[in-house]
């Protein structure tokens, strides 16, 4: 027997099917379109991704020779904060998913912010106002999206981030599918209590959203039920935020333990136990993760919006590479940065600044930067933004860390990782198996049905495949530092609207 995991991530929607080693067996994928309709809008069509979701289940499935009758149980995990409202008698999107990179909210946020400013909702939350939750992106729906507001009064709407959705589509969609979600994915929508781990009857009265259209709030590890269709019969049976899916791939249990994941943004998140930790150096306070009925375990993260998706543009944008890949054989003809810095703050900068208007910048620019050069610094620009946020980590739970835990598809980059490692001055571990999302997922569904026994069974799954040890002389780190965070200055109080 297997377990599946369905990873239903930004870019792309794939199915991968684990053995109890925690090995992949097979995988399928298929990317969704990437929806821009004006500067600052980033959206998904669900009804794509659903189909798309299917399609990579039978794929890995097929490629593998099994059959339904194969798979233990299945999990979830998703992009988190991907906002989606849909009609439950039809199952239809109201309007395309809101993508958490999106920052139409923007001008809301002052207005909000009026009445007890960005941190009006952290104490509850966890979490500062920003165009980056769920929770604004659905009153954005709500009161744009002709009928929604009706049909939530009336408790035929329902809304959830991606998880929900394919969830209640997994299940059975209009006829009998569950609408729930799990601890972690509630606590990125700006509406759930962290402590209690219940919505906030107050912050839905403040934003005006009707509590009948949210999701019922789960453990992250439980059977919530049965999938039909292709999986028919399997019990869904763990759903986790990509982050914190990523966080459990990688066996982080114990308080002080951190990964950090590099995908289209990076999210840097460290377990902080039982108890919810307040962030004072601009990070979120969030749930790490819930298995079964034992107690809820906590987390600080750090989100930075932009690193993969910056190789991205230079792809499809600027076209100075081909292939995402090409970034490194590029950024190796130079030996440094030339002292051009890349600040890719195109939707704002997340931690530990949280500034909205911020946008991106590259300075330094002389008569001798090449594309090798601007190649360079956009690798780099990702090991800077992980540093500041470490150093704001551990600033906030008074506990430094002694090696980074890395996963996600940019671990590939040799180039990246040992100057990742330089400007911490650190080691950085990456672990053998490098799907640590999608392997997060399998395991808290794999816990529930006793495919596996215990976190110590999935400890004895990781192995460290490689380790990246700093060579840089201090004193060309502290340079490095200051330069990069004089060139964020230049980003700040750009976008007026």
């Amino acid at each position: 027997m297997y377990i599946g995991s369905i990873d239903q991530g930004t870019t792309s929607s794939r199915f991968i099917i684990f053995n109890k080693g925690g090995e992949i067996i097979s995988v399928g994928q298929k990317e969704h379109k990437q929806i821009y309709p004006q500067a600052g809008w980033v959206e998904h069509d669900p009804a794509e991704i659903w189909k798309n979701t299917q399609e990579v289940i039978g794929l890995a499935l097929g490629k593998a020779n099994l059959s339904a009758k194969d798979i233990a149980a299945v999990g979830i995990t998703n992009q988190r904060e991907t906002t989606v409202a849909w009609n439950k008698h039809t199952g239809k999107a109201y309007y395309n998913a809101l993508v958490w990179q999106d920052t139409r909210v923007g001008n809301e946020l002052a207005e909000l912010a009026k009445d007890g400013g960005m941190d009006r909702f952290r104490a509850k939350t966890g979490l500062p106002l920003a165009t980056y939750f769920s929770g604004l992106k659905l009153r954005w729906l709500l009161n744009n999206i002709e009928g929604l507001r009706a049909d939530a009064e009336k408790g035929d709407a329902l809304f959830g981030n991606m998880d929900t959705f394919i969830a209640w589509h997994l299940t059975g969609g209009t006829t009998g599918g569950i609408h729930i979600t799990d601890v972690t994915n509630a606590s990125r929508t700006q509406l759930m209590d962290l402590a209690t781990c219940q919505w906030d009857d107050e912050i839905l009265e403040v934003l005006n959203i009707p509590k009948k259209m949210l999701p019922e709030i789960k453990s992250s590890s439980m059977v919530y039920g049965h999938a039909k269709g292709v999986l028919g019969g399997v019990p869904l049976a763990g759903i986790l935020g990509d982050q914190q899916a990523a966080l459990v791939g990688q066996t982080c249990f114990n308080p002080g333990q951190g990964k950090n994941t590099y995908g289209t943004g990076c999210f840097l998140l460290m377990n902080t136990g039982l108890k919810p930790v307040p962030s004072q150096h601009g990070l979120l306070t969030t749930v790490a993760y819930q298995l079964g009925n034992e107690p809820v375990h906590y987390a600080l993260e750090g989100s930075v919006a932009i690193t993969g998706a910056l190789v991205q543009w230079l792809r499809d944008n600027m076209g100075i590479i081909k292939n995402s890949p090409d970034i490194e054989k590029l950024a190796k003809l130079v030996d440094d940065n030339g002292g051009c810095y890349f600040v890719p703050a195109f939707s704002g900068l997340y931690a530990p600044y949280w500034k909205s208007d911020a946008r991106g910048v590259l300075v330094g620019l002389t008569r001798y930067i090449n594309k090798s050069h601007i190649a360079r610094a956009a690798l780099e620009a990702t090991a800077f933004q992980t540093w500041e946020v470490l150093e704001a980590m551990e600033k906030d739970a008074g506990i430094a860390i002694s090696s980074l835990r890395v996963d996600g598809g940019m671990v590939v980059n040799q180039l990246l990782m040992q100057f990742q490692s330089d400007i911490l001055g650190e080691e950085v571990i990456c672990p053998k198996i490098i799907e640590t999302t999608a392997l997060g997922a399998a395991y808290a569904a794999g816990l529930a049905v006793g495919y596996w026994e215990n976190l110590d069974d999935l400890r004895k799954n990781w192995a460290i495949a490689h380790t990246w040890k700093p060579n840089m002389p201090a004193e060309s780190r502290e340079k490095l530092r200051k330069q990069w965070k004089k060139a964020v200055t230049k980003s700040f109080d750009w976008a007026e609207d």
